[in-house]
C-alpha cells in the first residue's frame, strides 16, 4: 500500500493506492494559507489519519508545485506556494521520521497517465497541464525524465511560438518574462485574453460554455486558444516527438480540443505526417495523487 499526496496552493489531497492501482482511501483538506509550519502539520496529521484508518504504514510520495533544486535542495519554481524556497522534503521526512519521494506535480500527472492511463504502453509521453498554471512532464519508457536542472517539461515558461503581431510581445508572466505559454494557455490566461479582446470578464468555463452555445465572441476566443495550443504543442513535437500528449487541468475538459488542435498543428510540425496522439486523461483529478504514489519502485516496502 502506498499514499500519494498532491500539495497545492489551496488544497492538499491524499489517496491510498492498492497494488492493483485502485484507490482504497481518499482525503482532501485546505492548505493553510501563507503558513509553512501549519502546512507541514496539516500534512503529517493527514497522513497519520489515513494510516490509522488503513491500519498500516505506507510508502509516501508527494507531487508538488515547483521542484527540488539539485543545486540547493530547496524548492524552486513555486512562487505562489508557501513551500517555495524551503527544504520541504527534508522537513517532511524529519517530522515523519522516514523517507519520502517528491516530484513536480506535472511529472506525477504524466507518470500516472503513462502507467495504466490514457498513454499506457507508449514509449514517450508528454503530459501538459492546462489549469491555473501551465506545466508539463515527460515520461520515456515508463520513467520520468527529470533533467540536469530538474526542469524537463517546463514548456509553460517558454515563449509562445510563431506569435502574430497582435500577440507579440505578450503579457507579463509571474516568472518575470513576457509572452510565456502559461499566459496564453492556462485557464486564467485564456480568461484574461478573452477579457482583453472583448472587455467581458468571464471564467474560462463560462467562455467555453458560451462558445459551445454559439456565442460569436466566445467562439472566436476559443478558436484563438486552439491555434495557440496547436502552436505550443507543435513546438513540443518538434523537440521531443512523443507518441502521446495527454492534457490535464481544467482546460483538458474542452472536448473540441482533441479534434481541432491535431487538425491545426501539422502547419508547424516539421514532418510530412503527424502521428502523435492528443488524448484526455484517464484518471482526471486522480492522476496527481496516483502518480505521486508510484514514485517508489514496485518492490519497495515502507
Amino acid at each position: 500500500m502506498r499514499i500519494g499526496v498532491d500539495v497545492g496552493g489551496t488544497k492538499i489531497e491524499a489517496a491510498a493506492i492498492r497494488p492493483d492501482g485502485s484507490i482504497a482511501l481518499r482525503r482532501r483538506i485546505a492548505t493553510p494559507p501563507g503558513d509553512y509550519d501549519a502546512t507541514l502539520d496539516a500534512i503529517v496529521s493527514l497522513i497519520d489519519e489515513m494510516e490509522n484508518a488503513l491500519g498500516r504504514q505506507c510508502l509516501l510520495g508527494f507531487g508538488i508545485p515547483g521542484t527540488v533544486s539539485p543545486a540547493t535542495g530547496r524548492i524552486k519554481n513555486a512562487p505562489n506556494a508557501t513551500i517555495d524556497g524551503r527544504y520541504f522534503d527534508r522537513d517532511i521526512e524529519a517530522r515523519l521520521g522516514r523517507p519520502v519521494r517528491m516530484m513536480n506535480d506535472a511529472n506525477c500527472f504524466a507518470l500516472s497517465e503513462a502507467h495504466g492511463g490514457a498513454a499506457d504502453g507508449a514509449g514517450t509521453v508528454f503530459g501538459a497541464i492546462l489549469g491555473t498554471g501551465c506545466g508539463g512532464g515527460i515520461v520515456v519508457d515508463g520513467t520520468v525524465l527529470i533533467g540536469k536542472n530538474a526542469i524537463a517539461g517546463e514548456w509553460g515558461h517558454t515563449q509562445l511560438p510563431w506569435m502574430s503581431g497582435a500577440e507579440f510581445p505578450g503579457r507579463p508572466c509571474k516568472c518575470g518574462l513576457k509572452g510565456c505559454i502559461e499566459t496564453f494557455l492556462s485557464g486564467t490566461g485564456f480568461a484574461a485574453r478573452h477579457a482583453e479582446d472583448t472587455g467581458d470578464a468571464l471564467p474560462a468555463s463560462e467562455i467555453v460554455r458560451r462558445a459551445q452555445a454559439g456565442d460569436t465572441a466566445c467562439r472566436d476566443s476559443l478558436g484563438r486558444y486552439e491555434s495557440r495550443l496547436a502552436r505550443a504543442l507543435s513546438h513540443v513535437i518538434n523537440l521531443l516527438d512523443p507518441d502521446v500528449i495527454v492534457l490535464g487541468g481544467g482546460m483538458s475538459n474542452v472536448a473540441s480540443l482533441y479534434d481541432r488542435v491535431p487538425a491545426l498543428w501539422h502547419e508547424w510540425v516539421f514532418s510530412d505526417r503527424v502521428d502523435t496522439r492528443l488524448v484526455p486523461p484517464r484518471f482526471g483529478d486522480s492522476s496527481g495523487v496516483r502518480g505521486a504514489a508510484w514514485l517508489w519502485p514496485e518492490d519497495a516496502s515502507p
